[in-house]
């Protein structure tokens, strides 16, 4: 794979969303950390038909704030800053950047005074003229011979360029979907200035990551830790088309898991798949070890530990193993070490980018590495993996853990797992679960008083989640009917005994999470 976009990246929280979009356009693109960006790297970059500078957390007029590598200009290669990467080319080039009296956060309308490669073709009319800031600093003098193409209603300078040069810059994120023609100016970038040819497409890749397994693992035998999601379970497919039975499986019960989960995603798999698939129930372990314990992050680090353990005890049952399997995608990757003020930032820990220990002594099989979440589906349609494990709403690691606000006992796991077993079937007798990004329920560590029949009762509230979201990075509310929330709600307070409330959460990312804990 030939990169022709290159991302540099300066730790924004969304940067990811770059690559994604420039990737479903049909151009491979990659992110690469700025510190990263060397002469040697730029030299070995033959391929690259631009860059594009992403936004950031510092402020230009620190002093230790993330610089750009000035060989990058004598390439003459058409650059496009976002953001933080717009104000560090200003300045760069000579401009001038000050401190804002507001910060600009949230929706924002674009006047245009020039017309622009970046914007041609573009309604930016009516509801399309929006474009979603965020920033504290603002560019007060651009650098000699760049020109302003349009600033908001505030008069900030939103869209720059020097079109001699082939270098623009936008103060404004158009990776978000809320700004609306973002993505048509990720394309005019890429297509009309850097001139990039349409070549990428993960449907036609299937092939070629098998080779690869067999390459690396020719016939040595594999282990894979399966979940039953969409990224293990299309890294198991793949690695069976390559290797057969050379490919060992690992499902692992922490307890933790959804209503009747286990018994499901064994019988589809072993229906769906001619694999060796080993499941352990390991509930008693985990809860034993999470008794009393209510800090989320301290659950997390024991559910974490205890997976590796419990694996690495089935794992030695198999003899002669070389290679460990796992669901790695581009965006654990990304999130797992980024580089800002010259100092390593874990922005996300992920368990599967170095959080196995080294002394299983197995090499990696990573083949979904270089892929984002909605490709990784695409390529499981091409092997025929069946809908039941691609369209899976995404299912945290430490699963109903962090769903459990509080402390985690086997009657409120029972409880949460009826209730929101209630719901999912619910959302799929109607229709709606393929229409909502993620939706779950959790359980509150509160009680409220309540009235069933003549009697008073005091038990817990459960809380209903449902999103929807084109990348989980943002997400909105799922508008449900009313009387849809109605009848879950007596549903789950008629048949959960324990639970005598039920609201719906209609926060929105941000500035909520999707996710409790």
């Amino acid at each position: 794979m030939n990169c022709q976009i290159v991302v540099i990246d300066f730790g924004s929280q969304v940067t990811k969303l770059i690559a994604r979009r420039i990737r479903e356009i049909g151009v491979y693109c990659e992110i690469v950390p700025f510190q990263k960006v060397t002469k040697s790297f730029l030299k070995k970059s033959k391929f690259v038909r631009g860059f594009i500078l992403s936004g950031g957390p510092a402020s230009v007029g620190d002093s230790h704030s993330p610089r750009i590598e000035k060989k990058l200009f004598e390439y003459r290669l058409p650059l496009l800053g976002i953001c933080y990467g717009a104000q560090l080319l200003c300045k760069t080039l000579g401009g001038v950047i000050t401190k804002s009296k507001d910060r600009e956060f949230g929706g924002a309308k674009l006047n245009f005074k020039k017309k622009s490669p970046l914007t041609d073709k573009i309604n930016f009319s009516g509801k399309q003229n929006q474009v979603w800031m965020s920033h504290s600093d603002v560019i007060e003098r651009l650098p000699p011979k760049f020109e302003v193409v349009s600033q908001t209603q505030n008069n900030v300078n939103a869209i720059f360029q020097n079109v001699e040069k082939k270098i623009y810059g936008v103060q404004f994120h158009p990776e978000v979907t809320q700004s609306i023609q973002g993505k048509k100016i990720l394309k005019n970038f890429v297509f009309n200035i850097c001139s990039c040819d349409k070549d990428w497409n993960v449907k036609l890749l299937k092939n070629k990551i098998i080779n690869e397994i067999k390459q690396k693992v020719i016939n040595e035998k594999v282990i894979c830790g399966l979940s039953g999601g969409v990224d293990s379970t299309v890294v198991a497919s793949l690695i069976n088309l390559a290797i057969g039975k050379q490919l060992f499986c690992i499902y692992i019960d922490n307890g933790l898991m959804r209503k009747n989960e286990t018994a499901e995603v064994s019988k589809r798999f072993r229906e769906n798949f001619k694999i060796n698939l080993i499941v352990r129930d390991a509930s008693r372990l985990f809860l034993s070890r999470l008794k009393g314990v209510v800090d989320p992050e301290k659950k997390r680090k024991i559910i974490g530990k205890t997976f590796i353990e419990v694996f690495e005890s089935e794992a030695k049952k198999i003899s002669d193993v070389k290679f460990l399997a796992q669901g790695t995608l581009y965006p654990d990757v990304i999130e797992s070490v980024a580089l800002v003020n010259n100092k390593q930032l874990t922005i996300k820990s992920h368990h599967n980018v170095g959080g196995l220990p080294k002394k299983m002594g197995l090499k990696l099989v990573e083949p979904l590495r270089s892929f984002f979440k909605d490709e990784v589906r695409k390529i499981g349609k091409t092997i025929k993996v069946p809908d039941y494990f691609l369209q899976r709403h995404p299912f945290p690691g430490p699963g109903l853990g962090i769903r459990i606000v509080g402390e985690i006992t086997k009657k409120r796991i029972k409880m949460l797992q009826d209730a929101d077993h209630i719901f999912i079937e619910q959302l799929k007798k109607f229709g709606l679960y393929n229409k909502i990004w993620q939706a779950f329920s959790v359980l509150l560590p509160v009680q409220t008083v309540g009235v069933m029949g003549d009697n008073r009762t005091y038990e817990q509230i459960c809380v209903l989640r449902a999103v929807i979201s084109s990348d989980g990075m943002t997400a909105e509310p799922f508008e449900f009917e009313h009387k849809f929330l109605v009848n879950c709600a007596k549903q789950i307070v008629n048949n959960v005994r324990g639970i005598n409330r039920v609201n719906y959460d209609v926060t929105s990312k941000p500035p909520a999470t999707i996710e409790y804990e």
